[in-house]
């Protein structure tokens, strides 16, 4: 009887090995795959950052360009008027 019960031990403790085992590559692949989505989204994080920044740079160059032709604008009508008179 020793020896059956033995047995049984010796099996549960398997059993209850592959499980973890089990458990523990399943864990270990969804860690793997968390993982890979961060660096994936992480680099688009800095795609969309170089984006921004590129735009933003844009947006201030085309507002002193604005501004400079605003002030041109207002030189030449300065210029039409004087010579209207």
């Amino acid at each position: 009887m020793a020896a059956e019960e033995v047995l049984q031990t010796v099996d549960h403790y398997k059993t209850e090995i592959e499980r973890l085992t089990k458990e523990l590559t399943e864990t270990t692949h969804e860690k793997i795959q968390a993982a890979e989505y961060g660096l994936v989204v992480l680099e688009e994080k800095l795609t969309l950052k170089q984006q921004y920044d590129e735009l933003e740079a844009e947006y201030d160059s085309l507002k002193q360009e604005l501004e400079q032709l605003k002030e041109l604008k207002d030189v030449i009508y300065s210029i039409l008027n004087q010579l209207a008179f």
